[in-house]
């Protein structure tokens, strides 16, 4: 008796900080949209230190840094903006931390940190001060739709070398991989169990396939079977590792602009889009934007120092909203699952640890078909770009190839500014450009004039 008056005084609690009743759910609705929200962002908890992990850094304490960050955002998302809109690291930005920043650039992943808390600060005081706004405004929804698009493809590519269906060619570049080898066979496996969970609209079809190909790796002795539970890895290997002052330099200006624009885009544009199926605008704008920008903005600060890439909402959280989710109190759920996912390390390890083939290549066919698939995502933008106008076209086309042919994602964007703002310009449209791109452009285009005259890098 006693244990069910607490239980009630609990939920009256609950239902009084959330105001549940105000927002026609109740807590049993809560628990399940919360729940359903991870079931289909979960995967980002096997992605995230395998692609940390290539730049060098310890995939057990980027685990751990990954599900603490994420449930910290997220609480922040709940309690503060009451949102029931989950965080955890961007796909994107970690490839683009790991693949372009470190691995390409030659920046150590401890600057790159360092870099991902200063694009993360400069949010937090934007947010403040409604700048934001402006530069969301003045940057084409073209050259929008265009980066989320490239940056599709580019995790798309690196899915399906992971998965060993692409692999390097010394006359193409790239060309089509064994598909008898049995790491293919297994990634074409997981891509269409995968495939047809999300044509079943089956919830948490990308961790179920995570699951099942993993299952099925196991079972034909590709993947080694680690366990189930442990005690949660250490985080020491990135804890409080970011090295700020290197993040400080010139020539890492624009890495801090593009993880600073990618973090805005992804934020508003799930903020907008979730809230809008929810219902949740009103007259066209976002109760409490400011909020849960501070609370997105915090989240890739907290992800920094842990160790962990640029933490942001996630459009994922609409599964749980279509489940019932109404408030933050979901949020609460959500974050109580990531913090449990710490003592799985064993599988994450199974899913994430890869396959070492005798090319000395290390292939990922456990998670392969989710990038491949996540790419799919990120293209339903481009049916947005005003194909018809050339002058609006070509650079958001531009944008889209050099993202992933390049694996650069800032020099994605900076050749999609400068076109921009010289076909305006000789279209005689130049001052429909807002003075912002063109401030953009110029940076841009006297970056790529400073490397021609010192050596490109």
């Amino acid at each position: 008796m006693i244990s069910g008056l607490i239980i009630d005084k609990s939920i009256s609690m609950l239902e009084k900080l959330f105001q549940l009743k105000t927002a026609g759910t109740n807590v049993r609705q809560e628990m399940l949209g919360g729940l359903t929200t991870f079931m289909t962002m979960a995967y980002i908890c096997f992605v995230q230190p395998a692609v940390m992990g290539a730049a060098g850094m310890d995939p057990g304490a980027v685990l751990l840094a990954t599900c603490l960050a994420s449930a910290a955002a997220t609480v922040m998302m709940g309690l503060y903006a009451r949102y029931p809109i989950a965080l955890a690291p961007g796909m994107g930005q970690n490839f683009f931390f790991t693949y372009t920043v470190v691995l390409t650039l030659g920046v150590p992943w401890q600057t790159a940190l360092g870099i991902v808390f200063l694009a993360g600060a400069v949010f937090m005081i934007l947010s403040l001060f409604g700048f934001r706004e402006k530069v969301i405004d003045s940057i084409p929804d073209a050259l929008k739709s265009a980066i989320a698009a490239g940056i599709g493809l580019m995790i798309t590519l690196i899915g399906l070398e992971w998965g060993g269906l692409v692999v390097d060619d010394p006359a193409l570049l790239v060309t089509l991989g064994d598909l008898g080898e049995p790491v293919a066979l297994l990634t074409l496996f997981g891509l269409f169990v995968t495939a047809i969970l999300l044509v079943k609209r089956i919830r948490g079809a990308m961790l179920i396939g995570i699951i099942v190909t993993t299952g099925a790796g196991i079972v034909f002795d590709m993947i080694p079977f680690h366990g189930i539970v442990s005690t949660p890895p250490a985080i020491s290997g990135t804890f409080m590792q970011l090295d700020l002052a290197g993040a400080f330099r010139w020539d890492l200006l624009a890495v801090v602009f593009t993880f600073f624009i990618l973090d805005l885009f992804d934020t508003v544009g799930t903020l907008v889009g979730v809230a809008s199926e929810a219902g949740f605008m009103k007259n066209g704008k976002l109760p409490r934007a400011r909020q849960a920008l501070l609370s997105d903005a915090t989240g890739s600060v907290i992800g920094a120092v842990l160790g962990t890439s640029t933490v942001t909402s996630y459009v994922e959280s609409a599964s749980g909203i279509a489940s019932g989710a109404r408030t933050g109190l979901a949020n609460m759920f959500t974050a109580l699952l990531f913090i449990l996912v710490i003592f799985f390390y064993p599988v994450v390890q199974m899913i994430g640890g890869g396959i070492e083939l005798a090319d000395g290549m290390r292939y990922y066919p456990a998670i392969a078909p989710v990038l491949i698939l996540v790419g799919l995502y990120m293209m339903k933008g481009i049916s947005r770009i005003p194909w018809k106008d050339f002058s609006e076209s070509i650079p958001a086309f531009i944008t889209l190839i050099i993202i992933p042919f390049s694996f650069r994602i800032t020099e994605g964007i900076a050749f999609g500014f400068i076109a921009y703002t010289v076909l305006k310009f000789f279209e005689g449209k130049w001052r429909e450009v807002p003075l912002m791109m063109w401030l953009f452009a110029i940076i841009f285009a006297l970056r790529y004039i400073y490397m021609a005259m010192v050596g490109f890098e």
